[in-house]
């Protein structure tokens, strides 16, 4: 018996590619994908963030051919069913929320269900991987990690600093997840997990996603697929193949201007050094696009993972997470 990519779950755990281009939603739809985890704030604030989840609303609607919003599993399953794909509207830093707690309620209730406590730097939640100190989660970081708990919103430590994605995963009672990052101790570079975080990470019933961003590898946008097979086997050896789900970081049709926006601090003050990224913007060298999740999914079963294995890795193991922690705050009418 022989893997079929054309029956499987395929869940890519981050996509942060141009919205609002239907050429965009084509692609994702004619390579297969089922769900993606589709980053709708960066460095935007509460009401950037309300006007993002509008202009969704109308992309959704202008393009229900092809997409199909998600808030529960069974949406994905339903995706899967009718041939469209599932979109999870996520948030790649908490800076939406302010200081007010009680937004995440009334945003959990417009749909979002995956939110990255930090991005980059700091914010009133905890520290990111490039923050000068990491003094790990804040008091009020310990109260957004608990309501997110009983809200049911995915918990995403990606850009954390090393101390705050230990201590979100420590004081979780829900697996968490890393969408998109890679070992460290395989790649050095400090957007790659610590072993330490990627075993407590499995420990408690978490998944990490590789990442498939050029830039957090040896040879930056010279790297091939081959590359990221590696980083797949690595997260593997670390945190088991239960464990370990695609992350693409896919940046589809994105301008310079949004890299520059994304690399600036606080999205606000340019970055003193960027280092280089093409323009148009290039992927990895045989995983260039959506398109090549077939071709990744064979390239996966040449390197020995068996049917069980490959089903998991490319969507199976994020659909297990996310009916976990979706579907723990419904069964307890917490979010009433």
């Amino acid at each position: 018996m022989t893997f079929s990519f054309e029956d499987a779950v395929v869940i890519d755990g981050l996509d942060t590619s141009r919205w609002g281009v239907r050429s965009v939603y084509e692609r994702l739809r004619g390579s297969g994908v089922t769900a993606i985890n589709a980053t709708i704030a960066v460095w935007d604030d509460y009401a950037q963030t309300l006007e993002n989840i509008k202009r969704w609303y109308g992309w959704l609607e202008a393009n229900d051919d092809l997409l199909l919003q998600v808030s529960t599993a069974d949406d994905i399953r339903r995706a899967k069913r009718v041939g469209r794909t599932g979109i999870i509207f996520g948030w790649q830093n908490a800076a939406p929320i302010g200081g007010d707690i009680d937004r995440l309620r009334l945003f959990h209730r417009l749909g979002v269900r995956v939110i990255q406590l930090t991005y980059n730097e700091r914010n009133f939640v905890g520290n990111g991987c490039y923050e000068r100190l990491d003094e790990g989660l804040s008091r009020f970081g310990l109260s957004v990690v608990a309501e997110m708990n009983r809200l049911g919103i995915l918990i995403d430590l990606s850009h954390c600093g090393d101390r705050t994605t230990l201590e979100a995963i420590a004081a979780s009672k829900f697996p968490v997840a890393i969408t998109h990052a890679n070992a460290r101790s395989q790649f050095d570079h400090p957007r790659n997990k610590t072993d330490e975080a990627i075993r407590l990470l499995a420990e408690r019933g978490g998944v990490i996603g590789a990442n498939a961003f050029p830039m957090f590898f040896p040879d930056g946008f010279d790297s091939t697929v081959d590359v990221y097979l590696d980083a797949i086997d690595g997260l593997v050896e670390r945190a088991g193949p239960e464990h370990v789900a695609i992350g693409t970081d896919f940046c589809m049709e994105q301008s310079r201007e949004w890299f520059e926006w994304i690399f600036a601090s606080q999205g606000s003050v340019p970055a003193e050094t960027v280092a280089h990224t093409p323009h148009p913007y290039r992927h990895l060298r045989g995983f260039e696009d959506p398109s090549k999740f077939a071709h990744l999914a064979d390239l996966l079963g040449r390197r020995g993972y068996d049917e069980r294995v490959i089903a998991g890795i490319l969507g199976e193991n994020w659909l297990r997470l996310f009916e976990t922690v979706w579907r723990a705050s419904a069964e307890s009418g917490s979010v009433e």
